[in-house]
């Protein structure tokens, strides 16, 4: 008994001991790994607008009328997480930047940044989580990212023929679901913006 007793307690302070290790251990690191988000976030706002100076993020830029909206048109599958304005080197506001998650992914979540200037054009998109099928979804990198930067319109749509317009986008071969996804991702970007940024004239 006396020998169980002891066991119980030496495990006891054991498990006391590493939980306060552990606890010292998360502490310190945490503040690291905050600074290391932040700088990969704004490595991907850079990415996609490579012009602006600064990023300052929008608060209050969502509520339960806007989701709803974008629900009834078609984007019930997909969040913008997070929206900052892109700014210049005086605090010019240039355009925006996105973070969206579309839920429509063949391997789960995929999520991404997308800049749009503020005459509406897609300054690009950069993937930021993706667990795609390889060799195929996982091919959007390469395939789906630079057919978005550079266009001026008020959506997109894919195509398994051949882009041959601008809203046009050539599918992954072999990975729709995957197209599908983030074509529905950056369309959820574009139609908030033209709906509640002011949107733009589109040539």
């Amino acid at each position: 008994m006396k020998e169980m007793l002891k066991n119980t307690l030496i495990l006891l302070i054991i498990t006391v001991v590493a939980g306060a290790l552990l606890g010292v251990v998360n502490e310190n690191t945490k503040g690291i790994i905050a600074q290391r988000e932040a700088e990969d976030k704004k490595a991907a706002y850079k990415e996609v607008f490579t012009s602006a100076a600064d990023f300052r993020s929008k608060e209050a830029f969502m509520d339960d009328i806007i989701r709803a909206k974008l629900s009834e048109n078609g984007f019930a599958a997909e969040s913008i997480d997070e929206l900052c304005e892109a700014l210049d080197q005086s605090g010019t506001v240039l355009g925006y930047v996105f973070t969206i998650t579309t839920h429509e992914g063949y391997g789960g979540d995929i999520v991404f940044t997308m800049g749009i200037k503020n005459d509406g054009t897609v300054n690009g998109i950069s993937i930021l989580n993706i667990s795609e099928t390889a060799g195929l979804g996982m091919e959007a990198d390469k395939v789906l990212k630079p057919q978005f930067a550079g266009k001026n319109v008020e959506s997109f749509i894919y195509t398994k023929t051949g882009a041959a317009a601008d809203n046009e986008i050539d599918a992954i071969s072999g990975a729709t679901i995957t197209t599908n996804a983030i074509t529905n991702g950056v369309n959820c970007g574009l139609y908030y913006f033209n709906n509640y940024l002011g949107g733009a004239d589109h040539e």
